[in-house]
């Protein structure tokens, strides 16, 4: 049995899976959900997860919540998760997704001491592509309401802030290049690197996209299918760029490589280029390379937010705080201009990273997750 902690009346009840139980406004949690699960490992989004539609709801452990999501992001990383790059141990099944935003369903009798049924929460945790989700009450975040734009934060916004903050030395004056600067990770660096006073030049794929990073302050977009991103980096900064923030890889990484000033650095979040690929990975100029960083003292760094978890709660807590006052712009994208409308279900997972790798998404790329036929929520 287990003990949980409902809202309403407040009463601890003890419940199993052979019974269902309630939620704060009385409509029964059905015993049964969908969830996007990886059953093979391939770097062919469609080809390694399946979409189960009668897996059991979890039930949460003493520390633990059950959250009913509402809102759930797609990263590019999501393809290196289901190709089994992140931990190559891993067995399938596993579940899919990182992160979600929606409504304390139930929870842990300890839990109750910090949440409550019906609360608002987001959480970073693996299996965020299901109905449900038990997310640990410690890495849960309260959040004013449900809606996507906390989401953005949660990987993207993080993953900009730690990076700059402890890895890109920002400051007045400063020349810094974001890669792929209208997705989901990109529109903050943009941002808060203009909030340190920096002159920001972003590459994007269209003119639409131009013209949203001049919203968010961007000195000089680039759209790379209409200008060669080298040629004006060249004529434009030919003292080079102090920091780039580089998610792409392949021919854009060595571009960057290039257009790096004395003292440089580089800091690497990803190589989206190469993820659909066998190995991961897009060709680069390796050869080379470290004469390039010699020539110039120059320097190239990783990024992988799990190693700087000691840093993300104090990193969310500011940027809830920015977006909260009007001082961060969360670009959502739904799905809303794709050819098949906009990501609602599970279903439009699939739909939505196909979207997000023919590089049409501007923002972040959420899918929203409708009620239950059994919810009255």
């Amino acid at each position: 049995m287990l003990r949980l902690a409902l809202a309403g009346a407040r009463a601890i009840v003890d419940m199993s899976y052979s019974r269902h139980f309630l939620d704060f406004q009385g409509s029964a949690i059905p015993r049964a959900m969908q969830k996007l699960v990886v059953t093979r490992l391939s770097p062919n989004f469609r080809e390694a997860v399946t979409l189960r539609w009668d897996c059991p709801v979890p039930l949460p452990g003493d520390g633990d919540l059950l959250v009913r999501n509402r809102f759930v992001g797609v990263n590019a990383s999501d393809i290196n998760y289901s190709a089994g790059r992140y931990d190559p141990s891993v067995k399938t099944p596993f579940d899919a997704g990182f992160e979600g935003v929606g409504e304390v369903v139930a929870l842990g009798l300890s839990s109750s001491a910090t949440f409550t049924v019906g609360q608002a929460v987001a959480y970073m945790a693996p299996g965020s592509f299901a109905e449900y989700t038990v997310v640990p009450a410690s890495t849960a975040i309260p959040v004013p309401a449900v809606k996507p734009e906390y989401l953005t934060l949660l990987v993207s916004g993080t993953t900009a802030y730690i990076s700059l903050k402890e890895l890109g030395e920002l400051s007045e004056g400063r020349k810094v290049l974001v890669t792929a600067a209208a997705g989901g990770t990109g529109q903050f660096a943009v941002q808060l690197a203009k909030k340190a006073k920096c002159h920001v030049i972003g590459t994007c794929s269209s003119d639409e996209k131009s013209a949203f990073l001049k919203s968010l302050g961007c000195d000089r977009p680039i759209n790379y299918n209409g200008e060669h991103v080298g040629a004006v980096l060249k004529q434009e900064y030919p003292r080079g760029v102090d920091v780039v923030y580089e998610s792409v890889g392949g021919a854009m990484f060595d571009l960057a490589v290039d257009a790096l000033a004395t003292k440089g650095r580089l800091i690497v979040i990803g190589f989206v280029s190469g993820y659909q690929t066998p190995t991961g990975l897009s060709p680069v100029k390796a050869v080379t390379l470290p004469a390039k960083l010699l020539k110039k003292s120059a320097s190239i760094q990783g990024f992988f937010l799990n190693h700087y978890l000691s840093k993300y709660r104090a990193a969310m807590d500011h940027l809830l705080k920015m977006y909260e006052s009007g001082e961060l712009v969360c670009k959502v994208d739904l799905g809303g201009l794709s050819a098949e409308g906009r990501f609602t279900g599970l279903e439009s997972v699939f739909r939505a990273v196909d979207y997000m790798y023919m590089r049409k998404n501007t923002g972040k790329i959420v899918v929203e997750l409708p009620h239950s036929v059994h919810s009255k929520l």
